[in-house]
């Protein structure tokens, strides 16, 4: 089965050669979440914007369910919702009413039943018949997405959708994207929150200065890029590394009570053994030793520092 989304060498130049968008090719299957993570200016909303329409590619090809997104535009577009960064809601129109207009936008007909349903989805049916601007940001922002699924589209696209709520409610939309998922609906996420594409996501995308950096499985990406770091309390502290211990590149902390050795778990050999020995050949004596692993943000700037080399 071809992937839901297919984009192929995607080019966005803008009017004095600013080019936002430089040559992207990627595929996303069918009833997964992908991550989009980068830094400011990376070329994540215009990714976004073209895919839906909104910005018109300067070269390349994308395709939706098979449907070219500039050839056969509205069946492409009928089949994405998108939930934008600013939250826009007309604020005295009742919830039910704004997710109606929205599907009735797409050329749908009226089906409150189903409204009701992704209403319910979303803990907003007690809401539906109250007006957006006595809703919290949270459950605004939910508003949103209920307006971008008002039409029964089957990829979804959420730009920077916890941006300014807090954490209790990030984790509780965090739940809402993990329903959507369940339903068969294809999820593409940009994000800042590093920890958001950690928990949720299946696959993680990097993006810097408008390339596409890499695509991997986000345990994969953590098990090969991933590196460990071994941290031995000493017992008392040390002025400086001994030279013998020169070899293993060891930081020592500002405080002198703390070695950190980072390596790599796919190496044959970790070389903690031999650190150890040479750790009591130095006469250091150690009070306690723990391990972990590099967390996808470290990785993260680690290759968008790599890509701007």
């Amino acid at each position: 089965m071809a992937p839901i989304l297919q984009v192929r060498d995607l080019k966005k130049i803008y009017d004095g050669g600013f080019e936002a968008l430089k040559g992207v090719t990627l595929d996303i299957e069918e009833g997964e979440i992908i991550a989009l993570l980068g830094p400011n200016g990376a070329g994540k909303t215009t990714l976004i914007s073209t895919l839906c329409g909104i910005t018109v590619p300067t070269s390349g090809s994308a395709t939706v369910g098979g449907h070219d997104i500039q050839t056969d535009y509205r069946a492409a577009r009928s089949m994405i919702g998108l939930v934008p960064q600013e939250i826009s809601l007309e604020p005295f129109e009742k919830v039910i009413n704004t997710v109606r207009l929205t599907r009735g936008l797409f050329g749908k007909r009226r089906n409150d039943a189903y409204l009701d349903e992704v209403l319910g989805k979303l803990s907003l049916l007690d809401k539906r018949n109250q007006p957006t601007k006595e809703l919290s940001g949270g459950m605004k922002r939910r508003v949103l997405i209920a307006k971008a699924l008002s039409h029964e589209p089957r990829v979804l696209f959420l730009d920077e959708p916890t941006a300014g709520v807090d954490v209790a409610l990030r984790k509780d939309m965090w739940e809402v994207v993990a329903e959507l998922k369940k339903s068969g609906v294809t999820i593409i996420l940009t994000t800042h929150y590093i920890e958001e594409a950690e928990a949720i996501a299946d696959r993680i995308a990097v993006i810097n200065k408008g390339e596409i950096l890499l695509v991997e499985e986000t345990a994969t990406l953590m098990a090969r890029l991933g590196r460990k770091r071994l941290t031995i309390e000493l017992r008392e502290p040390i002025q400086s590394v001994p030279e013998t211990l020169s070899a293993y590149d060891l930081e020592l902390s500002e405080g002198g009570t703390d070695l950190t050795y980072t390596y790599d778990t796919h190496q044959e050999k970790t070389g903690i053994t031999g650190l150890l020995a040479e750790l009591s050949a130095a006469g250091l004596k150690l009070r306690d030793i723990s391990t972990r692993q590099d967390s996808l943000e470290e990785i993260f700037v680690g290759l968008v520092q790599e890509g701007a080399a």
